[in-house]
C-alpha cells in the first residue's frame, strides 16, 4: 500500500506532507490514519519544536473522500479525533498552503496554530452545495472567523482567495513568499522553551476546546443524518458526474 502521508524531521521541524494526488488529498480513512500516526510521532519527539503541515500537488486538501466506503459516521468521528489531536498537540502546528482547500480541509487549516498561504491559494466551504453542512469542521473554524464572514461563506459555498482568508481570520498570512514566512516563524519557535510553548498553546486553544467533546457528538449525528439524505445523495452524484444537482437553480 502506497503511503499517503510522509513525515520528515530536520533541525527541530517535523514536516508532515499530504501526498494523495489521485483524490486531491481527500480525507480518506488511510490518509487520516497515517496523518494521526505521524502527528503522534512528532508530538512525542523531544527534538521537535514545531510541526509543518504541507502538501504535494496543487490541492492542500479537497475535503471528504466522496469515493470512500467506510461510512460517514466513521469518517466524521475520525476527522473530529484528528482535529482534537491537532489542538492538543504540545507543539505549534503551521499550515503551508500553496493550492486549493475545500470542505474538511478547512477544518485542518483552522486547527493549525498558524496558517500561511500563497497568494494563488483558494478556499471554499463547499458542503452546502453538496447537500450537507460543514458540521465537524465548525468546531475549529467558527472560533477563528468573524460571525459575518462565517455566515457568508458557510451559507453560499462561494470561493475566496488567500487575501480574504487572511482578512476573515481563517489563515494568518497571505504571501507571495510562503516558504520565507514559514522559515521566520519556525526560527522564532526555536528560540522558545518547549514547556513554555506547550503551556502557551493551551491558552490559545482553550476557546476551541471548550465544549468540544459535547459538540462533537451532536455534530457527528448531524453529519451522518445529512449524508444519508436524498439531497446529499443527489449532490454527491452530481459532483461525481460533473453536473449541477437537480435542486440547484443555474442561470
Amino acid at each position: 500500500m502506497t503511503e499517503l502521508v510522509h513525515l520528515n524531521v530536520d533541525s527541530g521541524i517535523a514536516t508532515i506532507t499530504l501526498d494523495s494526488p489521485a483524490n486531491r488529498n481527500a480525507l480518506s480513512a488511510q490518509l487520516m490514519n497515517e496523518f494521526s500516526t505521524h502527528l503522534e510521532s512528532a508530538s512525542s519527539n523531544a527534538a521537535v519544536r514545531s510541526v509543518v503541515l504541507a502538501h504535494t500537488s496543487s490541492t492542500f486538501c479537497s475535503g471528504a473522500d466522496l469515493s470512500g466506503d467506510s461510512g460517514p459516521e466513521k469518517d466524521m468521528a475520525q476527522l473530529a479525533a484528528i482535529l482534537l489531536q491537532m489542538l492538543e498537540c504540545p507543539k505549534p502546528i503551521l499550515a503551508r498552503i500553496e493550492g486549493h482547500v475545500r470542505g474538511g480541509g478547512l477544518g485542518l487549516v483552522a486547527a493549525c496554530d498558524v496558517a500561511v498561504a500563497s497568494l494563488e491559494s483558494s478556499f471554499a466551504f463547499s458542503e452546502v452545495r453538496l447537500g450537507v453542512a460543514p458540521a465537524i469542521i465548525s468546531l475549529t473554524v467558527l472560533p477563528r472567523l468573524s460571525s459575518r464572514a462565517a455566515s457568508k461563506y458557510f451559507l453560499t459555498g462561494d470561493r475566496f482567495d488567500a487575501a480574504e482568508a487572511e482578512r476573515i481570520g481563517l489563515i494568518t498570512t497571505a504571501t507571495d513568499q510562503p516558504e520565507a514566512v514559514l522559515q521566520q516563524l519556525t526560527n522564532s519557535f526555536q528560540l522558545c522553551s518547549p514547556v513554555g510553548l506547550a503551556e502557551t498553546k493551551k491558552l490559545t486553544t482553550a476557546v476551541l476546546l471548550k465544549d468540544f467533546a459535547q459538540l462533537e457528538v451532536q455534530l457527528t449525528e448531524l453529519s451522518v443524518r445529512l449524508f444519508a439524505s436524498g439531497e446529499a445523495q443527489e449532490g454527491i452524484a452530481a459532483f461525481k458526474e460533473r453536473r449541477p444537482p437537480v435542486w440547484a437553480e443555474v442561470e
